[in-house]
């Protein structure tokens, strides 16, 4: 059960899922706060639009958390009653059970030995977690956080200034520099040579996808 939990815990903190959550909440604040016109926007506009974005980011958030809880328990439900299949099966069985399971590119490298020690380790082990735990609610929680704080950096520069041009053009700078982070952060993760490269294409990629979404009227 603790080796469960620290999985759990372990793929939340993968950097691909916080670097994603930050994303998405980045690119829907970016999206909405977009739609200000400079030449005509007041403060009281500003305002709307900031608690559209912010407003639009906990929904969105908040269907994240629960559909990562949703995702969660329908995984463990399901390594439940693989375990019980295979407590069950002869060895020949619980083997073509465990390889039903695998991955594709998991499976093309994974032999008779490995399927073994998998269904050892399967009925050696204590019964596995059932439902969710505490632990799933804080990386629901933690889900959450992602997705709003994203939208915090966006809009910060108009908290800052009555400008509306100025603070555009700051969020607009914020936006590009935290995609370059996000692509820099990936690349260094899945260790490529030239991480700067994939923070680039990044940066690029997120403009387009941002213009893309503006575009189809998000």
């Amino acid at each position: 059960m603790d080796s469960d939990r620290r999985e759990e815990r372990t793929r939340f903190v993968d950097p691909v899922d916080r670097v994603s959550e930050i994303l998405f909440g980045l690119i829907m604040a970016v999206t909405i706060v977009g739609a200000l016109s400079i030449a005509t926007a007041g403060r009281n506009e500003v305002r709307t639009v900031l608690t559209a974005a912010l407003g639009c980011n906990l929904a969105w958030g908040l269907v994240d958390a629960v559909m990562y809880l949703v995702r969660t328990l329908t995984e463990r439900t399901r390594n439940q009653t693989l375990a019980e299949q295979v407590v069950g099966a002869d060895t020949d069985e619980a083997h073509r059970l465990i390889m039903a399971t695998l991955p594709e590119h998991v499976a093309a490298i994974t032999g008779p030995a490995e399927l073994e020690g998998m269904r050892r380790r399967l009925l050696a082990s204590a019964a596995l977690q059932r439902g969710l735990g505490r632990d799933d609610f804080l990386s629901a929680a933690g889900i959450f956080l992602l997705v709003v704080a994203a939208t915090f950096p966006v809009a910060l520069p108009f908290l800052l200034t009555n400008d509306t041009a100025l603070a555009m053009h700051a969020s607009r700078i914020i936006t590009l520099a935290m995609l370059f982070a996000a692509g820099f952060t990936l690349g260094r993760y899945a260790g490529h040579a030239h991480p700067v490269r994939i923070g680039l294409v990044m940066l690029a990629l997120g403009a387009a996808l941002i213009l893309a979404v503006i575009a189809l009227g998000g």
